[in-house]
């Protein structure tokens, strides 16, 4: 007796988000998929630490298109720059635009979630045929369009992926708000004479928290996606900046004879954006452990 006294209080203690790391810890893949998303952001990060030239200089002419070796790991492409500072450097602009991206997205979704949820009626029914609206454009279509129009660049396809990635989170945001609003917390708020903007947002969006997370990092694929699309099609960030997107587009004009031109920034795409969505669905089944039978 006395010692399940002692350490009852131990369990009190625990909050949820301990019991959600204890099943996000669980998950392999999950971790995995974190750990290659941390060195990945490292590397960004540290690049002009952890690579031998600018990504633009065109340094090695006289090697060019030479294939891997143990000074050019990523081999040299048909300018004369190093693949590995490249592909590094390509990390950069896909993970910016990916998390700025998911940034807008909650920035957008979490208020039309939360109006959605709690007031219901007319503002729910609105708010969901803006939805259908968004839900029925293809992304890559309007990007194009869009891209065209304005010759493409960082702002056109962060404008894009915002405009398309926010549906995910306000619908995740709406469903959460709509579960909570009768809750006993939330009645007695009213009866306390407490604003409709108070209860949002004093009581129901910090009980979002879950969801906005999920939502957020399920964003940033997309945005990588989106942006690797536009890159390939030319009407992405513009050259001589390094992106993935642009390189495999290059490369594929030498895929039969130079196949690293094309290999390399593809397996980095691929990599990156499975490592993300594998921490995004384990967070998701840590942070809603109802998902988890399903």
């Amino acid at each position: 007796m006395s010692e399940a006294l002692v350490t009852a209080p131990k369990y009190r203690q625990r909050s949820p988000f301990w019991f959600a790391w204890k099943r996000f810890a669980g998950n392999r893949a999950a971790i995995a998929g974190g750990l290659v998303l941390a060195i990945l952001i490292l590397m960004a990060i540290f690049a002009p630490l952890i690579t031998p030239s600018d990504p633009t200089a065109q340094t090695f002419r006289a090697e060019a298109l030479a294939f891997p070796s143990a000074q050019h790991w990523f081999g040299i492409d048909n300018l004369g720059r190093d693949f590995y500072t490249r592909i590094v450097y390509g990390a950069r602009v896909s993970l910016t635009i990916g998390f700025s991206a998911a940034i807008f997205s909650v920035i957008i979704g979490i208020p039309l979630g939360a109006l959605a949820g709690y007031f219901g009626g007319k503002t729910d029914w609105f708010i969901m045929r803006v939805i259908e609206l968004f839900s029925v454009v293809p992304p890559l279509l309007a990007a194009m369009l869009l891209g065209a129009l304005t010759r493409g660049g960082y702002f056109t396809i962060l404008l894009i992926a915002a405009l398309f990635g926010w549906v995910n989170v306000c619908l995740l945001v709406r469903a959460e708000i709509k579960a909570f609003r009768e809750k006993e917390f939330v009645r007695a708020a009213q009866a306390l004479g407490a604003s409709p903007w108070y209860i949002i947002r004093r009581h129901l969006i910090p009980n979002c928290v879950s969801p906005i997370i999920v939502g957020f990092v399920l964003a940033i694929p997309l945005a990588m996606m989106l942006e690797a699309s536009l890159s390939f099609l030319g009407i992405g960030v513009p050259p001589p900046t390094a992106t993935w997107g642009q390189m495999i587009s290059e490369g594929i004009d030498f895929m039969f004879f130079y196949w690293h031109l094309a290999l390399f920034p593809t397996a980095a795409l691929a990599i990156t954006v499975l490592a993300t969505t594998l921490f995004g669905d384990g967070l998701r089944d840590a942070l809603d452990p109802t998902l988890k039978g399903r």
